[in-house]
């Protein structure tokens, strides 16, 4: 009988004690029912425990639709979900020892989107039952918004808010090994902005900062699908990777380009070709195979380029890409 009432009074301060940890905490049952939701949980979504205990709507507390949380997953065995699910998680090979994951979620009751690190841990009785699963919650939005932020300074240009030259050797890279082994076209545009320097020499180097950023806005505006990349070359220069990209959309892309920043109108009086800023481009295609590199697929659109300028600028010129 002592022993019994011991066994009651430890739970009853494991329940207390954990009711009033610092850290947001809750507890599912092995039906995946809430049995614990701390006061530290209720502060963090919103949502009082009485909303919640006895149900398997804890989802409600961090998404707006139905989906399994981490707890749901250990108690399952689901760990086919994790990477659906999940930012970031644990080898799922180590979930009989609990799981770690990290993830966006859009918190409903608070309406603020919060990146939680989530560690979720089983309870299994003397004869390795599941008796409970314990899920503890840490706020690491700000460490996470200032992270994505130092990725962002590593991958984009200064200047224009592009992407920036490594993003874009990155990018070429992997996309040429991705369509060789699809057998689908791959196009990249160079684009120059005609008689740069002269237009620095006239407006001083603060208008030509300006300048380029209105020319990379326009330019941004015009690559949307998914896939592509738009991004600073080098000086006054701009790169366009199109993967899956046929040389006549290729070629319609860079007109689209060509004429967004012919309609912005910026002036240039020292320009050779046109009273304001215009662009040349060049637009090289090609399928991807082991007899060529993604250098001479940029080499063509180089080729492009000139060709473009030789014919008096403010024009797109298609290149064509014999692999070396």
């Amino acid at each position: 009988m002592d022993n019994a009432q011991d066994l009651s009074d430890g739970h009853a301060f494991a329940v207390r004690l954990m009711q009033h940890l610092v850290v947001p905490t809750f507890v599912l049952d092995a039906e995946r029912r809430v049995i614990i939701w701390n006061k530290a949980c209720e502060r963090l979504t919103g949502v009082m425990a009485e909303e919640i205990l006895g149900t398997s709507d804890h989802w409600r507390a961090f998404y707006d639709e139905p989906r399994h949380c981490l707890a749901d997953i250990l108690a399952l065995g689901s760990t086919e979900e994790l990477d659906r699910l999940y930012e970031t998680h644990s080898d799922p090979a180590t979930g009989t020892l609990g799981l770690k994951a990290e993830n966006w979620c859009v918190m409903p009751k608070v309406k603020r989107r919060l990146f939680l690190a989530i560690d979720a841990g089983p309870i299994f009785d003397e004869n390795g039952v599941l008796q409970a699963v314990v899920e503890t919650l840490r706020d690491n939005t700000e460490q996470r918004l200032a992270q994505m932020a130092l990725q962002s300074l590593a991958v984009k240009d200064g200047l224009t808010g592009l992407a920036n030259r490594l993003s874009f050797d990155e990018k070429i890279e992997a996309e040429w090994l991705h369509n060789k082994r699809e057998g689908t076209p791959l196009s990249v545009l160079l684009i120059d902005v005609d008689h740069f320097k002269l237009y620095n020499d006239t407006y001083g180097h603060q208008k030509g900062d300006a300048c380029l950023k209105a020319v990379a806005q326009a330019i941004g505006a015009q690559v949307f699908r998914q896939g592509d990349l738009a991004a600073r070359y080098g000086g006054e220069e701009f790169v366009v990777v199109l993967p899956n990209t046929e040389p006549d959309a290729a070629k319609a892309v860079a007109e689209r380009i060509r004429h967004a920043v012919e309609i912005l109108a910026l002036p240039h009086g020292a320009s050779l070709t046109c009273d304001h800023v215009t662009l040349s481009v060049g637009v090289a295609s090609t399928v991807p195979d082991e007899s060529g590199s993604h250098d001479t697929l940029v080499a063509a659109a180089d080729a492009a380029l000139y060709q473009a300028k030789h014919a008096g600028r403010n024009r797109v010129s298609i290149g064509a890409v014999v692999p070396a």
